[in-house]
C-alpha cells in the first residue's frame, strides 16, 4: 500500500497575533537576569549532553534522555504531569503540536524514539541531540522518501519500541489545531501496534495560554525567550484510550478518528 498520497506540506493559520499581549496581566514575567541565566544554563546543559549521550547503550540513552528532559524543564521554571496510561514499550504516540515543549515534555514521560522534519537536524545544537537520541528525520519535499520513513517507524514498533509524531506536521497555538495526515498511522497498521493520542494542553497559573506556542516565522530563540519570561507555566499530556490498529484497518480512518479524540 503507497504512502506517498499522504505526503503533505501543511501550514498552520496560526501567527503571532495568537499569542498574549505583552500588557496581558496573565503572562507575568521574570526579572532580565532570570532571563539570562535560565537561557544560558539550559543551552550549557544541552551542550554538555550531546557527548555524554553519545556514548551510551540504548537501554542507558532512555533513561538519560528522561532525566535530561525533567532537567531542561526543571530549569525552564515548567511543572509537568501526565495523565492516563503512557504506553512503555511497542506503541505509536500521536500528538497535537503546540510548540518545541512538546517534544521535552513527552521524553520526560514516555520512553519514545521521535519523528521530525529534516530541518530539525540543521538547528544549531538542537539538532545534534536530536540525532543523538534517534530522532528519524522525514524530508517532506521529497515524496519518494516517505515510504522508507514509514517502513523505519514500522521496524521501531515492530521491535517493541515507542515512537512519538506530531501528524498535524507544523505546530498550531493551542486553542486551534490541525487535521492529523494518515501517513504514519500506517506504520502502526503494518506492525500491528496500539496507537495512544495524546494531548499536551499549557497552560500559565491554571489559565489556558498560548505563550509557548512556536508559529508563524519566529525563531527557536526568539520562542526560547518568551518561555523563559514566562512564569508559573504548566503543560499537562493526557493521553487517551489506546486505538488497536487490526490487518484491515484504514489509517485514513486511524487518522480522523485520533484526530477527533485529541481535538475534544
Amino acid at each position: 500500500m503507497t504512502v506517498v498520497d499522504s505526503l503533505w506540506l501543511p501550514r498552520s493559520t496560526c501567527d503571532v497575533s495568537c499569542l498574549p499581549a505583552r500588557s496581558d496581566g496573565h503572562v507575568p514575567a521574570v526579572t532580565m537576569l532570570k532571563r539570562v541565566v535560565v537561557t544560558g544554563t539550559v543551552l550549557l546543559l544541552a551542550a554538555l549532553s550531546v557527548p555524554i549521550l553519545a556514548l551510551l547503550p540504548q537501554r542507558g540513552l532512555i533513561a538519560a534522555q528522561r532525566r535530561l528532559a525533567r532537567a531542561v524543564l526543571a530549569g525552564l521554571g515548567i511543572s509537568h504531569h501526565a495523565v492516563g496510561r503512557i504506553p512503555q514499550s511497542g506503541a505509536l504516540l500521536v500528538a497535537n503540536h503546540v510548540s518545541w515543549l512538546d517534544v521535552v515534555v513527552i521524553l520526560a514521560h514516555a520512553p519514545a524514539r521521535l519523528l521530525a522534519k529534516r530541518e530539525v537536524r540543521a538547528w544549531p545544537l538542537i539538532g545534534r541531540l536530536a540525532a543523538t537520541l534517534g530522532t528519524v528525520f522525514v524530508d517532506r519535499s521529497r515524496p519518494k522518501t516517505l515510504p522508507a520513513t514509514v517502513a523505519r517507524i514500522r521496524a521501531e514498533l515492530a521491535a517493541g519500541g515507542v515512537v512519538a509524531v506530531f501528524p498535524e506536521g507544523t505546530t498550531w497555538c493551542g486553542r486551534m489545531g490541525g487535521t492529523f495526515r494518515p501517513a504514519m498511522f500506517q506504520a502502526a497498521v503494518d506492525a500491528a501496534a496500539p496507537v495512544v493520542p495524546v494531548r499536551l494542553t499549557f497552560a500559565q497559573g491554571g489559565t489556558p495560554t498560548t505563550v509557548a506556542a512556536f508559529i508563524g516565522d519566529e525563531t527557536l530563540l526568539t520562542s526560547l525567550r518568551r518561555v523563559v519570561a514566562a512564569r508559573g507555566l504548566s503543560i499537562e499530556l493526557k493521553a487517551h484510550a489506546t486505538m488497536y490498529p487490526q490487518p484491515s484497518s484504514s489509517r485514513r480512518v486511524l487518522a480522523r478518528a485520533a484526530t477527533s479524540v485529541v481535538a475534544a
